[in-house]
């Protein structure tokens, strides 16, 4: 590490989007930056949460994190998760940092809510996460995660761009496999470019012919409701029902293009359990009064041969850090203040409380539909231009950023002897995980 004396030493949890946003910008004003990432690779969701399809968004965004990262005055810590490898509490009052910022991201899913459900977690049930997580990975002879088989027929339940990911990943899949018993071998990431259909047809075959059901997404508002573009900010009535009427054409040209079903207007209710397995999901109707899902009388049953819930992520708990349902309970949402921690700051989607990559308090505006369409892959040129996506994301984590240095400036600064104690414990823990301190070495060793 440095022998420079810096005026502060910041701690940032997580080096992903956010994170490595706030550890660059914090550097560039002088502040030495400690970086505690609980995976080998930085990336977050961007290398777990995109399906594998996303290439020039996620090589964009490694390129990112990478060079902020780098700088100097900026210490990587790999795998070294808070709550499992250390404590919140000795790191924020034992360490000496000048400030603590979370960055740790959204990675809880949202429980399926359904009395019991997750009694049949792996039995039926999946979540959107460890998924997509394992369709990132299933090529990967390291993988040690979970496992799971594309299979036709599933019921998602959702309404986000990520439930429409899910859905295409199955009909990518259970394409691909009913082609290659036909004995045609077809490039998963080039079907999702140019769509099931028109690879379909090149070989002479018709998606009536696979004898696929396909997946069906069930969502409880309608789809003019679902969030695949962002309502701007007092929207008149004019530019509201644009905005519906593109959200609908959106979710009509993935349906087309990947061959997955849509049931709108629908919660789910219950359970269909046989033989100790999630079967199926029983459905109440419901209608959209004054912007408000309300339940109606009608009921259904759909089965299907397992359930994926796919209806937005949540912070992980840190011991230590309190919550207020599903989120941290903040007392300055602003800067994502803790009320007993004086010296923590929060940035990203801990904050935003969204799971999703293009979570954005103060940019959403920019969030728009030939941006979504890109990320869906529906514009005309598939996903050129999607990489636009997240520069709100790191603009409001950049803001943040500078309005917790400013904060940190105030504080007195960091001491000699305080400072010479922290970097022997940040040098200790990069030797306990066998990072050497080069970052690129590291990742160029990790195969990226």
């Amino acid at each position: 590490m440095t022998n420079t004396q810096p005026t502060h030493c910041v701690a940032v949890i997580g080096g992903a989007v956010a994170g490595a946003e706030v550890a660059g910008t914090l550097a560039d004003r002088g502040v030495e930056v400690v970086v505690f990432e609980q995976n080998p690779r930085p990336y977050g969701k961007i290398e777990d949460g995109l399906p594998r399809w996303h290439v020039a968004l996620r090589n964009k965004e490694y390129a990112a994190i990478g060079a902020h990262l780098s700088k100097p005055g900026v210490h990587f810590v790999p795998n070294t998760k808070i709550s499992r490898d250390l404590s919140f509490d000795g790191l924020v009052g034992e360490w000496g940092f000048s400030g603590v910022v979370l960055a740790c991201g959204a990675w809880r899913d949202r429980p399926l809510p359904v009395e019991g459900a997750d009694e049949y977690l792996d039995k039926g049930l999946i979540y959107q996460n460890p998924f997509i997580i394992w369709f990132n990975h299933a090529n990967d002879p390291n993988y040690d995660g979970p496992v799971f088989e594309p299979r036709d027929g599933a019921i998602v339940v959702g309404g986000g761009l990520a439930s429409i990911d899910v859905a295409k990943a199955l009909m990518l899949e259970t394409t691909r496999a009913k082609m290659a018993e036909r004995g045609i071998d077809v490039d998963l990431v080039e079907m999702e470019v140019k769509g099931i259909p028109k690879i379909l047809e090149r070989h002479g075959v018709a998606f009536e012919d696979l004898g696929l059901e396909g997946c069906t997404l069930f969502y409880r508002r309608s789809a003019s409701d679902m969030p695949l573009m962002e309502m701007p900010e007092g929207a008149d009535e004019r530019r509201t029902e644009k905005v519906r009427e593109g959200r609908k054409r959106m979710l009509a040209k993935a349906m087309e293009k990947y061959r997955f079903h849509f049931e709108p207007l629908c919660m789910p209710e219950g359970l269909i359990v046989e033989d100790g397995r999630l079967a199926g999901l029983s459905f109440r109707r419901t209608a959209i009064e004054n912007g408000r899902v309300v339940p109606q009388d009608e009921t259904f049953e759909r089965r299907g041969c397992y359930v994926i819930s796919s209806i937005g992520s949540t912070p992980e708990a840190i011991e230590g850090v309190p919550m207020k349902g599903e989120l941290f309970e903040f007392s300055d949402w602003n800067l994502g203040r803790l009320a007993d921690y004086p010296t923590v700051f929060s940035a990203g989607n801990v904050v935003t409380g969204k799971g999703n990559i293009v979570a954005s308090r103060k940019h959403a505006r920019e969030i728009t539909r030939t941006l979504a369409e890109a990320f869906l892959g529906l514009g005309d040129g598939s996903h050129a231009g999607e990489e636009k996506l997240l520069d709100a994301a790191r603009a409001d984590a950049r803001e943040r950023a500078e309005a917790i240095a400013a904060d940190i400036e105030q504080q007195p600064p960091i001491d000699a002897k305080t400072l010479a104690a922290l970097r022997e414990k940040v040098s200790l823990r990069q030797g306990q995980v066998g990072y050497d301190g080069d970052y690129a070495r590291w990742i160029e060793k990790l195969g990226l």
